[in-house]
């Protein structure tokens, strides 16, 4: 499977690649904080990175989802927030979203 993480999210993937690989499976963790610059690449670079024979994707964003969908397919799936946000401290906040390793790793295995 795919972890992909931007910016703060990064550190959550690689994480739960950890956790995931001492548990026997296999993960690659991608960091991928600029749609623009990566589609200017060339098709064999983007494959080297996002091969498309791996399906599990899951894309780890403290934003909006929109835009993911192309990048983690129909078998994987998005961490974000999609909705207005709340009144919290931050760390308490992003808990709340679901921007911890364990939610991470509960999402890449229902994948």
């Amino acid at each position: 499977m795919i972890l992909i993480g931007t910016g703060s999210e990064l550190h959550l993937c690689t994480e739960a690649a950890e956790k995931l690989r001492g548990e026997g499976k296999k993960v690659r963790v991608v960091s991928l904080v600029c749609w623009e610059l990566f589609e200017e690449q060339d098709a064999a670079y983007q494959e080297s990175v996002l091969p498309k024979a791996v399906t599990k994707r899951l894309a780890v964003e403290a934003g909006s989802t929109f835009g993911w969908s192309k990048y983690v397919g129909t078998e994987g799936g998005t961490i974000g927030i999609d909705r207005f946000g709340v009144s919290a401290p931050g760390g308490l906040a992003m808990e709340k979203f679901g921007f911890t390793v364990d939610n991470v790793v509960a999402k890449a295995k229902a994948l």
